[in-house]
């Protein structure tokens, strides 16, 4: 692995085993309408990791459901989902090697928290978790992947060749791509990358490079 000034990170997936938290928490918020909008939703959720919940509870009302849906009501099925969801996160056990590879990388790399979960939230994980010291910033929705990067490479003045991002899902990798710089993705039973794409199955196999 060549350096890199600056290394994004993708949260769920990548940094915190915590997919299968969201994963329950969409089945949950839609069980009471059958298990078949129950496996839609599922589906539709797995196959676009790193999307907002707000974005997804959109596509539920209007393409599974077939109902409108009003800003109060995505507002609180935020809330409800966040109170299933935050607590579980908060706990939830960080992957293999990534705290081990993070420390590595603080001497010479930049390092960004760039995720689908909403901003606020997404800081008070880092804080509640102690990872705070460890990045330079943490972004979330409602700004998209893409427009995260963006600010990044503009705001440290970076070119993206000086940047790597590691994610878990395709939106990861389009945002990669989107923004000319380099990907590594995470490899999980839900998301088929690109065969070019570089991947690894865990943090570990990075921390003996030189």
């Amino acid at each position: 692995m060549k350096f890199y000034k600056c290394l994004i990170y993708d949260f769920d997936g990548v940094i915190c085993d915590s997919v299968n938290l969201k994963t329950e928490a969409f089945e949950s918020l839609y069980s009471s309408y059958g298990e078949e909008v129950v496996k839609k939703v599922r589906d539709h959720h797995l196959l676009n990791g790193g999307i907002s919940r707000f974005e997804k509870f959109k596509y539920f009302s209007e393409n599974i459901l077939n109902q409108e849906i009003s800003k109060i009501e995505l507002e609180i099925l935020g809330k409800q989902f966040s109170d299933i969801v935050l607590n579980k996160i908060i706990h939830a056990p960080i992957n293999p090697g990534v705290i081990e590879f993070i420390e590595s990388n603080i001497p010479h790399s930049l390092q960004f928290i760039c995720s689908g979960t909403p901003h606020e939230e997404m800081n008070h994980i880092i804080i509640e978790k102690k990872m705070g010291k460890y990045f330079k910033g943490v972004f979330g929705s409602p700004d998209s992947k893409t427009k995260i990067i963006n600010h990044i490479l503009s705001k440290y003045e970076l070119k993206p060749a000086q940047v790597l991002f590691f994610g878990d899902a395709m939106t990861d990798y389009n945002a990669a791509k989107e923004t000319s710089i380099d990907f590594i993705g995470i490899e999980n039973i839900d998301t088929n990358f690109p065969h070019e794409t570089n991947s690894i199955k865990s943090f570990k196999e990075l921390l003996n490079y030189e």
